[in-house]
């Protein structure tokens, strides 16, 4: 995929896939709602999860979006990074925006994604935000395939 291919593709998904290292460096894989942000892929949890432990020790991650059944429909962005983390206690403006994007993307506050305003956004989510650790993934690497361009050889 063109670089304008894989932010169109990214915008569009809807699951990524988050993989950390733990203590013993196994990977943990962990699936995950997400947004781009200035072409970066931003996602949030909890801060005492094992993705955000793994990553305050080791800020190695590799993301995965891929969508496809067939094989010749299989496309996929594959980001291999850094996380840069931002804790809610240290800055909870930004963990509140984190899930204003989300819900607008996401049905976090009902049956359907949702635009939130002000009142409505810390009403929702306010005291959870000092609990969470938002995530920008740093990309080193960018990796992507999309099989329906193969013409069914390869």
């Amino acid at each position: 995929m063109t670089a304008a291919e894989q932010s169109a593709f990214l915008e569009a998904g809807m699951t990524l896939i988050v993989t950390t290292l733990d203590k013993k460096g196994q990977p943990h894989v962990a699936p995950m709602w997400y947004f781009l942000d200035q072409g970066k892929v931003v996602f949030r949890s909890f801060t005492k999860s094992q993705k955000i432990v793994n990553l305050r020790r080791d800020p190695r991650l590799t993301v995965l979006v891929e969508t496809g059944i067939a094989y010749s429909e299989l496309q996929a962005v594959m980001i291999q990074g850094t996380a840069r983390l931002i804790d809610g206690m240290d800055d909870p403006v930004y963990l509140l925006e984190t899930y204003r994007r989300l819900a607008a993307k996401y049905p976090m506050a009902g049956p359907d994604p949702i635009e939130l305003d002000a009142a409505a956004l810390e009403a929702a989510f306010g005291r959870f935000a000092p609990k969470n650790t938002a995530v920008v993934v740093e990309p080193t690497r960018v990796v992507s395939w999309d099989h329906r361009k193969l013409d069914r050889g390869y």
